[in-house]
């Protein structure tokens, strides 16, 4: 029995499963062909030699993973790499920039010892860093009280940190000392 679904029309090309896809990473442009499927946590690592990101979970549920996107916090493993063409990918080895200085954040979790075995650092430090940035901009959280003028800077206490961190974990619970490092950051 021949069936009309059996095979692809003889007229469609056959498709595509990557595309070329040009990220800034660090502040350097990168273009790669990226398979379709390929999630930016693997790309920065496997791609770019850029191991700060860890593999936890690979479900978005630790944080080990977490990097900044245009300046925004992201489980890099749930992101395709070709949904962000065009973007700025800042990864724990990007803060610092180009200079020998560590970022504040950096220097704040290695002054207040805010790791044990480091698998979560990187990840830590990053969403720290966005953190601060969205509290800056007036996003609420969970905790924020409601009083808090819309789109004014939230004031960032203790429980704030907490709410704001809590998509990351730490295996080691390290989690007063973190709590101490982005408070040693707070503008």
């Amino acid at each position: 029995m021949d069936s009309q679904h059996d095979s692809a029309p003889a007229s469609r090309p056959p498709e595509s499963s990557s595309s070329r896809t040009t990220l800034r990473v660090n502040g350097k442009p990168h273009t790669l062909t990226v398979d379709h499927r390929r999630v930016l946590l693997d790309l920065l690592r496997e791609d770019l030699d850029l191991a700060g990101a860890k593999k936890g979970c690979d479900h978005g549920q630790c944080g080990a993973c977490t990097v900044l996107v245009d300046g925004r916090r992201v489980n890099s493993c749930l992101l395709l790499a070709v949904a962000l063409d065009g973007c700025e990918v800042t990864t724990v080895e990007g803060l610092a920039g180009d200079g020998e200085e560590l970022h504040p954040m950096q220097r704040a979790f290695l002054d207040r010892d805010a790791f044990q075995c480091g698998y979560c650092t990187p990840g830590q430090i990053c969403s720290a860093v966005g953190a601060l940035a969205e509290a800056e901009a007036g996003h609420p959280s969970h905790v924020t009280d409601p009083a808090t003028p819309s789109g004014e800077p939230v004031a960032l206490g203790r429980d704030e940190i907490r709410e704001r961190l809590s998509g990351n974990l730490c295996r080691c619970g390290a989690y007063p000392r973190i709590a101490d490092a982005v408070e040693d950051v707070i503008p």
